[in-house]
C-alpha cells in the first residue's frame, strides 16, 4: 500500500497526539506536527498514549503552516482538511497515495484563514446529534486514516 500523511496543526492534548502517533506507526505513516504544540513531546502523557511505539513514529515538526508547505511541497490535490463545518463528507472523497490528512487543534480546529483558503478541500465526518459539538481528534484521525487504507487497498 502506498503511504499517506497525518498532519496535526497546533495539537493541544498530549494523549491524542500519542494515540495518533500509535496509529501512524501501525500504518507506517509520517506524522507531521505544526507548531505551536501545547506540550512537550517528551511529556509522559504522549509516551503513555503512544506506549513504547513513540520511538518508532516517523515524525516531522514544522514552525508554521507555510514552513510545512515549503518543505513538504504538497500539491493542492494532496491536501485534505478536516473540519466539522465542511459540506463534503469523508465518505464522498476519493483519496490517493501521498495525500496529507490535516487536522486542527482539539479546542479551536484549523485556523480560519486556512479553512477559507482551502474551503474546497475540506471534509467532515457525519454527526447527526445536536448534543455533540465535535468528535475526539484521535478518533477522527484514526477513522480517517483507515478510510484511506480501505480506499487504497480495496
Amino acid at each position: 500500500m502506498s503511504k499517506f500523511n497525518i498532519v496535526l496543526h497546533s495539537p493541544e492534548i498530549p494523549g491524542n497526539t500519542g494515540s495518533i502517533g500509535r496509529t501512524a506507526v501501525a500504518l507506517d505513516l509520517k506524522l507531521i506536527l505544526i507548531k505551536p504544540i501545547a506540550f512537550d513531546l517528551s511529556e509522559k502523557a504522549v509516551r503513555r498514549a503512544g506506549l513504547d511505539y513513540w520511538k518508532h513514529v516517523d515524525l516531522k515538526i514544522y514552525e508554521d503552516f507555510e514552513d510545512f508547505l515549503t518543505h513538504e511541497q504538497p500539491t493542492l490535490e494532496q491536501l485534505t482538511f478536516f473540519t466539522k463545518t465542511a459540506q463534503k463528507s469523508i465518505f464522498k472523497h476519493t483519496f490517493k497515495p501521498n495525500d496529507y490528512l490535516i487536522f486542527g487543534s482539539e479546542t479551536k480546529g484549523l485556523p480560519e484563514n486556512i479553512l477559507q483558503k482551502y474551503k474546497e478541500h475540506t471534509l467532515s465526518f457525519p454527526m447527526y446529534s445536536d448534543h455533540i459539538r465535535s468528535l475526539n481528534l484521535s478518533n477522527v484521525a484514526t477513522a480517517a486514516a483507515y478510510e484511506v487504507v480501505r480506499q487504497l487497498e480495496f
